[in-house]
């Protein structure tokens, strides 16, 4: 496991992001949430004093244990499915910050569950959603995460737990006397990508690897963005397209535990953005429904590339936040199902309405699913002017 150095290395770090995610700067007496699995729990006390030290007001809340969530969907009733306890909606009314310290004991133990329940209590809780986009977009929140190795997370992944918690340290620079150096260069280096991206007029991406053949369209008003703080690690640079041009085959060969279910080789086929036929070798009838939560929940949120040069990610890690930044050999690309992010627009984030949202082509959904692609591949841009541009080949941006 990790040491009280690394501890409190990554404790750093995470703070390093809450600050690197937020335009402004962060504030004495602003409100801030950790929700931790009790296997993290030392890092979130270190977190409590760190931000109690900052003039913070934490708020410290465990998350519910395998077994509490097991019983919850278990035993509840269609209305206690969808409750939400008195005083919630106000809390992140006024919530400045969130760190969330994902430390599962468990990861296959609502399998048996019926996913309708599970999207159930999802659509329930969108608002908070919702609700904390809208204050981020006016630079009144910012988010991070981590994870935190466990037993059942290095089962599931294949490794030992020692080997797992060493991908971690490797991955978030927890065996450099100063990790935060490393974070700034990455995040230095992404800089100069995206401005590259960003200065092109796209009319649309077009992937191609073994399994895939993709079109995805950036639409108006969007940027690159990406290594911006808000997950520890990331090295993914991305955007929320305009969901209506998507259109061809996307195919995920990494595994994803989502709820509980584990789903295989996926493919994919949009038409007019919409994904219209699904197969995969383990998980279809999970797949199924969870693209069947609500109207968006069958539409690309989200298009995203890796490069190796910066992951140092080399295992499958069998969960979401580190399989979506793998490197390894070919770097990878996401899709994610469901909720875009409006971070993506090339504006002033705080005029973005519903109805701006849905013009542009922004996708709206309770779902949001990343779906990870590690094949060798090429991306190339088509540009306004006609002209073609090979971005990203053999896991890197060509810049």
């Amino acid at each position: 496991m990790f040491t009280d150095t690394q501890l409190d290395r990554y404790a750093e770090v995470l703070l390093w992001g809450l600050k690197k995610a937020r335009k402004g700067s962060l504030n004495p007496g602003e409100v801030f949430l950790v929700r931790y699995n009790l296997p993290a729990i030392k890092l979130a006390e270190i977190l409590q004093a760190r931000l109690l030290d900052m003039g913070m007001n934490p708020v410290m809340r465990a998350d519910a244990t395998p077994v509490m969530e097991q019983q919850f969907f278990d035993i509840a009733g269609p209305q206690q499915l969808v409750f939400q306890p008195p005083g919630e909606k106000a809390f992140y009314q006024h919530l400045n910050g969130s760190i969330f310290l994902h430390a599962p004991e468990a990861i296959t133990h609502l399998s048996h569950i019926d996913s309708n329940k599970i999207a159930q209590a999802a659509i329930a809780r969108k608002y908070i959603r919702d609700i904390l986009e809208k204050r981020e977009e006016k630079d009144l929140f910012s988010w991070t995460l981590c994870m935190y190795p466990t037993k059942a997370l290095a089962k599931h992944a294949g490794l030992s737990q020692k080997a797992y918690t060493a991908q971690i340290i490797k991955s978030c620079f927890l065996n450099r006397r100063s990790p935060i150096d490393e974070w700034e260069r990455i995040f230095q280096n992404a800089s100069e990508i995206k401005a590259w991206l960003n200065s092109m007029q796209v009319q649309h991406y077009h992937i191609e690897s073994q399994h895939m053949d993709l079109e995805i369209t950036p639409g108006e008003s969007r940027k690159w963005i990406g290594i911006s703080g808000h997950n520890i690690p990331s090295f993914e640079l991305f955007l929320s397209p305009d969901w209506r041009g998507t259109r061809g085959v996307y195919y995920a060969d990494q595994p994803s535990f989502r709820s509980g279910n584990l789903v295989k080789d996926i493919t994919i086929q949009f038409k007019r953005g919409n994904a219209f036929e699904i197969n995969a070798k383990k998980g279809l009838a999970f797949i199924k429904k969870q693209l069947a939560m609500d109207k968006g929940a069958n539409k690309v949120g989200e298009f995203s590339l890796t490069d190796k040069r910066f992951s140092k990610i080399n295992q499958f890690m069998a969960n979401t936040l580190f399989d979506e930044n793998y490197g390894g050999a070919n770097g990878n690309c996401h899709i994610a199902l469901g909720a875009s992010y409006s971070d993506t627009y090339d504006g002033d984030t705080s005029t973005l309405t519903k109805k701006i949202k849905s013009k542009l082509g922004f996708n709206d959904s309770a779902l949001h699913w990343d779906l990870v692609n590690t094949e060798q591949k090429q991306v190339t841009a088509h540009l306004k002017n006609g002209k073609k541009m090979l971005i990203y080949e053999n896991g890197k941006f060509t810049y």
